[in-house]
C-alpha cells in the first residue's frame, strides 16, 4: 500500500482553499455492509443537501441497500456496488464507471466504522476535484490517507455515530441542525402496504403494535418468550393488533414465539427493505431488537422502543423524539423486563 502512496497521493489541501461556490455535484461513498451503520449516515446526506440545495447528490452502496438510498429525500443518484462478483455483468461493471466518471465536483468517503481499499479506490475513480474523508484507520504502511485532498481530524471523544460521519463534513463547514434518520414513502407504497396488511386481517381501527423479533447478533435479541408475553398483555388492555416480524433465516424465532402467544399474529416475516419500511410505518408503534431494522424503523418516523444488550446506545441508537431505549444495567437484553417495555410504549399509544 506504500508504494500506492508514493505514486498516487494526492496534495492535501486546508478547508479554507475549497471553493465551495464551484460544487455543483456531490458523490458520497457509503458501501459498508451494515444497514444500521448506512442509516445513521443519512444526516451526512440532509446536511449536503441543505449546504448545496441545486446540486446533484449521488451515493454509493452496495446493491442490497439500492431501495432505501433511492428512498432518501435528499439524493438525486443511486450508484451500486455488488459485493458478490457472481453480480457482476459487463453492462453493470460499464455503468458504474460512467456513473464515477459523471465529473463530480466534491467526492466524500464515510470511513468511520471502517475503511476499505475499495471506497477509496472509487473515490479516486471519481475524478473529483475535492476527496474528503476522516484521517483516522489509516493503511497499514501509509502515513495518511493518501486518495484524499481533504483530511479531516479525527475525534477522539466518546461521539455518537451520526456526529462521527458529520465530523467529515463539518470540516468543510457543512452542518444540519436535524439528526434524525428519514426516508421517504410514496403514496402507492403505502396504499400497497396497508394493503398487503387488511389481506392478513389488519383493522385499521385498532392498536397496530409491531414487533420485529430478530437481530443478527444473538447476543442482541430478546428471548422470544418476552416479546410473546408483552404481545398478550397489549392485548387484552388495548386490544391490540400484533405484527410480527422477523430476519432471513429466522423462522425459529416466529415458531417460538407463535407457540407461546396467547393471541394470533399478523405474520408477515422478511420482506424486502423498503416493503418492511411500508409496513412498519403503518404501525402505531414498534419494538425492536438493536439491529440495522431498528434504524430503518426509525427512519419511517414510526414511535419505537428499542431494545439494547451489550452495545453502547450513546453510540448506536437512532436519533429521534418518538423513540424510548431500554438498556439493563447487565447490559444483557434477556434483563429488560416486560413491564418496562410495556410502561415505555404506553407512552405511544396514549398519544395516538
Amino acid at each position: 500500500m506504500g508504494v500506492l502512496e508514493k505514486f498516487l497521493a494526492r496534495e492535501v489541501l486546508s478547508p479554507q482553499a475549497v471553493d465551495l461556490s464551484g460544487i455543483k455535484s456531490i458523490l458520497v461513498i457509503r458501501q459498508h455492509d451494515q444497514l444500521g451503520d448506512f442509516l445513521l449516515a443519512t444526516p451526512v446526506l440532509r446536511a449536503l443537501r441543505e449546504r448545496f440545495p441545486n446540486a446533484r447528490i449521488g451515493v454509493l452502496v452496495r446493491e442490497y441497500f439500492y431501495d432505501v438510498a433511492r428512498s432518501l429525500p435528499y439524493v438525486d443518484e443511486v450508484l451500486v456496488f455488488y459485493e458478490n462478483s457472481l453480480h457482476w455483468t459487463l453492462k453493470r461493471a460499464s455503468s458504474l464507471v460512467r456513473q464515477l466518471r459523471k465529473g463530480w465536483d466534491l467526492t466524500v468517503v464515510l470511513n468511520t466504522v471502517s475503511h476499505s481499499f475499495t471506497s477509496d479506490f472509487f473515490a479516486h475513480l471519481s475524478g473529483a476535484r475535492y476527496i474528503l474523508g476522516s484521517g483516522d484507520r489509516v493503511f497499514s504502511g501509509c502515513t495518511r490517507n493518501f486518495f484524499y485532498n481533504l483530511i479531516a481530524p479525527h475525534n477522539t471523544t466518546h461521539r455518537h455515530q451520526t456526529e462521527r460521519n458529520l465530523d467529515i463534513v463539518r470540516y468543510i463547514g457543512v452542518d444540519t441542525q436535524n439528526l434524525a434518520l428519514a426516508i421517504s414513502l410514496s403514496d402507492m407504497e403505502r396504499r400497497n402496504a396497508r394493503l398487503f396488511l387488511e389481506q392478513r386481517g389488519f383493522k385499521s381501527d385498532s392498536v397496530a403494535i409491531g414487533m420485529h423479533i430478530g437481530a443478527g447478533k444473538p447476543e442482541n435479541r430478546w428471548p422470544v418468550q418476552c416479546f410473546a408475553q408483552l404481545a398478550g398483555v397489549l392485548t387484552l388492555k388495548h386490544n391490540a393488533q400484533i405484527v410480527l416480524f422477523w430476519g432471513p433465516y429466522e423462522e425459529d424465532l416466529s415458531r417460538i414465539f407463535c407457540e407461546y402467544v396467547s393471541v394470533e399474529p399478523i405474520n408477515i416475516g422478511h420482506t424486502d427493505l423498503k416493503t418492511l419500511a411500508s409496513l412498519l410505518a403503518l404501525c402505531d408503534a414498534v419494538i425492536c431488537n438493536d439491529s440495522g431494522i431498528m434504524h430503518l424503523a426509525a427512519a419511517t418516523g414510526v414511535p419505537m422502543v428499542a431494545l439494547f444488550g451489550p452495545t453502547d446506545p450513546a453510540e448506536w441508537k437512532p436519533l429521534g423524539s418518538s423513540i424510548a431505549v431500554l438498556q439493563p444495567e447487565s447490559k444483557k437484553v434477556e434483563d429488560v423486563k416486560v413491564e418496562d417495555v410495556m410502561k415505555a410504549l404506553e407512552n405511544f399509544i396514549r398519544k395516538n
